[in-house]
């Protein structure tokens, strides 16, 4: 989606596997974009080690299918930049604003 959206001023890397990604991970990091629910690792773990990285997390959006809400009461004192609820089209909506704000930059 970053991709076809942003074109060739992206390059994205995807993980499938938490622990790999870790181990890629990277104090200049743009953004990251991590779901709350992985296998072996869950979100608040790779936030952590991100942290541990020197990860700024303000380059951090959070992802989930939980309620928005309790995104909210789970990562709001994490400092990541944002959390987004993944079905709630509103939260779409933000998502995307905020891509676009960070891609401008």
């Amino acid at each position: 989606m970053l991709e076809r959206r942003y074109g060739l001023r992206v390059a994205v890397e995807t993980y499938t596997d938490p622990v790999v990604a870790c181990v890629q991970m990277r104090p200049d990091i743009h953004l990251m974009l991590l779901d709350w629910e992985m296998p072996v690792m869950d979100g608040q773990a790779v936030l952590a080690e991100a942290r541990r990285r020197g990860v700024n997390l303000k380059r951090v959006i959070i992802s989930s299918s939980h309620p928005a809400d309790e995104l909210h009461r789970v990562f709001d004192a994490s400092g990541c930049l944002a959390v987004i609820e993944k079905a709630e089209p509103e939260q779409q909506a933000a998502f995307m604003m905020i891509l676009d704000s960070i891609m401008r930059r």
